[in-house]
């Protein structure tokens, strides 16, 4: 349970702290000073709104105080999305680790990442060096190969079946050579479990980039996560977890010199509603479509 302090030297009763309070668990006391509300403690769900949007750093949160936070800036809109624009799913990496200092980097921007809720209920493997790669590329090769070989598992492989010569010959389709990767799960009870790990991943993959570290999505290491539960216990997912998706991690061995000019995805730009007339079936595929996968 949080803990919040007002302190009434610092406040200046602007109400502010109250009205940027989601759950109801601020009010104005008697004093005209703000207070917990009825049931206001548990109601709280930590996102620190408060402690963030007091203008005269009134307020304490679990012991923090506003001095030990940064003040709110943001970059330059035309540098963001030029780094948007230059990502690249990295493939050809460079063998050799990630810097110490880069992961701690990486490390201290974890905590800053919003999640549904603000449910606090991710979990980060991050495999950090070439030799456990080397150990958990081996493992899945192996169990891959034993998997396709069996004509009992051989059905629920898919795709993986067709790459089995590819894997006999060594070649590391699976992670790509890369020296690491993280890999987020997520707490089953979370309300947002299957999507708070890929808002994680997006927040990494940027701040990687500027690390200059170079990132890949890897579905093909989702895939033999969901097929090999040795591989949740090789990287310490918690029991209650699940493990929602992968990024390779390392420094990129080539340069990509331009953006490249993608497709535009459609766009509905909506400015009224019009209440649309649905029938029966209409609603039930909709419905349907909506809680596909």
């Amino acid at each position: 349970m949080s803990k919040l302090e007002f302190n009434k030297e610092k406040c200046i009763q602007c109400g502010a702290c109250i009205k940027d309070c989601i759950t109801y668990s601020i009010e104005f006391g008697e004093d005209n000073f703000p207070q917990y509300s009825e049931g206001g403690e548990s109601r709280c769900i930590s996102c620190q709104h408060c402690f963030a949007v007091c203008p005269t750093g009134a307020i304490t949160f679990d012991n923090k105080t506003p001095e030990e936070a940064e003040n709110s800036s943001f970059a330059n809109p035309e540098d963001i999305l030029k780094t948007i624009k230059s990502r690249r799913s990295i493939r050809q990496f460079k063998q050799e680790d990630i810097s110490e200092e880069d992961f701690t980097k990486l490390k201290k921007m974890l905590p800053f990442i919003p999640t549904g809720c603000n449910y606090n209920g991710l979990h980060f493997s991050i495999i950090e060096t070439k030799s456990a790669m080397d150990y958990i590329r081996n493992y899945t090769n192996k169990k891959l190969l034993k998997l396709i070989s069996n004509k009992f598992t051989a059905k629920y492989t898919g795709k993986f079946a067709k790459y089995k010569s590819v894997i006999e010959n060594g070649e590391d389709i699976i992670y790509r050579n890369a020296p690491s990767m993280v890999v987020v799960s997520s707490s089953i009870h979370a309300p947002c479990a299957n999507v708070d790990p890929i808002i994680a991943l997006s927040y990494i993959e940027l701040y990687a980039q500027a690390l200059g570290i170079g990132t890949c999505w890897c579905g093909f290491a989702q895939a033999c996560f969901k097929l090999m539960p040795k591989l949740s216990q090789m990287i310490d997912i918690p029991d209650g977890y699940k493990p929602v998706y992968v990024m390779l991690l390392g420094y990129p061995s080539i340069e990509y010199k331009r953006t490249v000019l993608p497709e535009k995805f459609p766009i509905s730009e909506i400015k009224d509603i019009d209440d649309p007339e649905m029938n029966w079936t209409q609603r039930l595929r909709r419905i349907l479509l909506n809680f596909i996968r």
